[in-house]
């Protein structure tokens, strides 16, 4: 039977292709545009495949429409913006005039094609997604249109890449010229790969049933893209995958190609209900909200699992690794944690998920979707609340895989997290210096400070970016400046160590810390005197830490510095006096404004020695009286209430100023 069909199935594409070809067209501006004639398909994939593929269903396309054989080049796309000249050759793609215009956004795309509308006095557009699938599996319910495999010559870097960081290799920078590969059945060339392709819609989950000229939501944040590009694994190429990112983005990643035909007349599909971190999300402040523990006595309570996913899940929920939080006191008192989740750091499908903390209730909300374009990897969050309320999330937001191309985008609530507003690109080239970590704050005099991984490596330095109005527009000073040395002394333009945390001083001075970058043996500590301008290093008291492990630094409402990190041997003054060894995660304290550090204390509940899922790096480890969680990235908040909310990479601790203070219980037996 299946040797039957695929016998059937060969004339039928043959005849689909020589009807396609025998209604092709050229246009005003060269281009040539193939007949597609109206149909049905089953749009997406039942097994295998993406979450965001299902549910596969049957979509007919009613009207017939001419779609560009390739997608637009800059010989064409620069007739509508000759302007664009500028952009040929950036980071080394598409230069020549047959080569697929890149750096275009979807607005510019959507512009060019009222253009050519206006310029032929004919309707031109995106496609849109179902027309695009429709076109690319040209009769095929293969994964891809060549079958269950792409032909070598289709596959251009198929890597996940790290372009353009140093991670990235010499021979990244690949021919995008149009055409050059055998067209599939119906006459397109290109459509597994080259470069993505925007679409009309915007991205968001499949309805269940069968459609008639769908034409995607009637909203989102992120536009669809299709076909995959070079620089990217086969996996995404597929007919049925989906891709999708902020209409404002551009990459040497991205480009289109046309359709010419009306708007389907069909209605947009509303848009989804909200994730459950934006649900039922009240916006009256207790009266009784600074009312907590008696700040007298110490207070502890956790770890909570505040990382709730079921196992299994592949999205996009990932319950195989989830890593790298922020948390933020909402006005109305609850708590809202962000984190990353994926099958893998690098891969394509990470995304960002949250979960709520109610306030006044006991357990974590289950997580919930949060931010994430499709097939991009988002790494990493930061959130921040300002002192009238507003909350801010800051994130990368990668051209593909990995960490090595991020551009960096900022939203805001003012609902304490039930709405947020469109993700702007406050730093829009996709390079180094744009990947968010903790510890986000105003300094006394207004500025913002977000501070920003500025290399993709475990050392390297931490980059700030600074906004002085208001989050309106930002600067990094540190970029296009040569790489300092981290040396006992030494000035440079950012901070020494990666995911470093800062907090500002008494008189303006910033400190910070950082993983990586050891001077001495010890962790580095970075001081700016002009505002994270530039930085002084010097060795501090605390030993260095590495892979799978973030330091926090913030300033208590009390008045002292907290600093949190790992050890795998630390001296612990007990309530006899005497000192002992540690290991894991613990805090030091300073009322001295980092001078000198008073107080050292294991983060645990002192109980019983017993084994505990830190998730992420983490994994098992050990607590006792002697021993904390052994890695993590670490996020912080005080409440105003007083109590500490820390969060590592699964669990939450809660404790006080006062439980800092008292010296750690001494062992039974001692």
């Amino acid at each position: 039977m299946t040797r039957w069909m695929g016998c059937l199935l060969v004339p039928l594409l043959l005849a689909g292709a020589a009807w396609a070809a025998a209604g092709s067209a050229v246009n005003a501006v060269g281009m040539k545009l193939v007949a597609i004639e109206p149909g049905s398909f089953t749009m997406g994939g039942a097994a295998g495949g993406d979450f965001d593929e299902r549910p596969a269903h049957k979509v007919t396309l009613s009207q017939a429409f001419l779609m560009g054989a390739t997608e637009v080049t800059n010989a064409q796309y620069e007739q509508f913006d000759p302007g664009h000249k500028k952009r040929r050759g950036q980071l080394g793609f598409s230069k020549s005039d047959d080569e697929a215009v890149v750096f275009v956004t979807w607005h510019e795309a959507v512009a060019f094609c009222r253009w050519l509308s206006k310029r032929e006095g004919k309707p031109y557009r995106l496609p849109t997604e179902a027309e695009w699938e429709y076109a690319c599996r040209a009769g095929t319910a293969s994964p891809f249109s060549t079958g269950d495999s792409l032909p070598p010559d289709c596959l251009k870097n198929a890597r996940e890449s790290w372009f353009p960081s140093p991670r990235g290799r010499n021979d990244e920078v690949v021919s995008l010229v149009v055409g050059q590969t055998p067209p599939n059945p119906w006459g397109l060339y290109d459509m597994h790969g080259n470069v993505e392709e925007w679409c009309h819609d915007w991205y968001g989950p499949y309805a269940e049933g069968d459609r008639t000229d769908p034409v995607g939501l009637a909203g989102g944040d992120y536009r669809v893209t299709r076909g995959g590009s070079h620089s990217t694994t086969p996996d995404y190429l597929r007919s049925a995958n989906r891709m999708g990112t902020l209409p404002e983005d551009q990459s040497w990643l991205i480009g289109f190609r046309v359709v010419q035909a009306g708007m389907p007349p069909t209605e947009p599909l509303p848009v989804p209900p909200p994730p459950l971190n934006r649900r039922n999300v009240k916006q009256e402040v207790p009266a009784d909200l600074a009312k907590g523990p008696d700040p007298t006595k110490p207070y502890f309570k956790g770890p909570r699992t505040y990382v709730k996913i079921p196992p299994g899940s592949e999205g996009p929920l990932f319950s195989r690794h989830n890593h790298c939080p922020a948390i933020v006191n909402c006005p109305n008192g609850d708590l809202l944690a962000i984190w990353y989740t994926c099958r893998r750091e690098p891969g394509r499908e990470l995304d960002i998920i949250a979960s709520r903390l109610p306030c006044g209730e006991e357990a974590w909300q289950p997580a919930s979707p949060f931010w994430g374009a499709p097939d991009r990897n988002d790494h990493a969050s930061a959130l921040w609340v300002d002192e009238k309320g507003t909350l801010y999330h800051f994130n990368g937001l990668s051209a593909a895989a990995t960490w090595g191309s991020l551009a960096t985008i900022m939203r805001t609530s003012t609902d304490n997290g039930a709405t947020w507003s469109k993700a702007r690109l406050i730093m829009p080239e996709h390079t180094l210096h744009h990947m968010p970590v903790e510890s986000v704050f105003r300094m006394r005099e207004g500025r913002i400070i977000v501070p920003c991984d500025a290399v993709p490596g475990g050392a390297g330095g931490t980059a700030v970016l600074i906004s002085d109005d208001d989050g309106r527009t930002w600067t990094d000073p540190g970029e296009g400046k040569p790489a300092p040395t981290f040396q006992e002394g030494k000035t440079g333009p950012w901070i020494a160590g990666i995911h470093g945390g800062i907090v500002e001083l008494t008189g303006g001075r910033l400190m910070a810390f950082g993983r990586g970058n050891s001077i001495d043996g010890h962790m580095p500590r970075s001081l700016s005197a002009d505002g994270g301008e530039t930085w002084t290093y010097s060795a501090s008291p605390f030993p260095p830490i590495g892979g799978g492990q973030r330091l926090i630094v913030t300033r208590l409402k009390e008045g002292p510095i907290l600093f949190a990190s790992f050890a795998k041997k630390i001296a612990i003054t007990d309530a006899s006096g005497r000192e002992r060894q540690g290991s894991g995660l613990f805090a030091a304290l300073s009322s001295d404004e980092g001078k000198t550090w008073q107080v050292k204390r294991l983060i645990t509940d002192d109980g019983p020695p017993r084994q505990m899922d830190g998730g992420g790096n983490t994994h098992l480890f050990t607590m006792s009286r002697n021993s904390a969680e052994s890695r993590g990235y670490m996020s912080v908040c005080q409440t105003p209430d007083g109590v500490i909310h820390l969060i590592s990479s699964k669990l939450h601790y809660a404790f006080n100023l006062a439980w800092l203070l008292e010296p750690a219980p001494v062992p039974p037996g001692s």
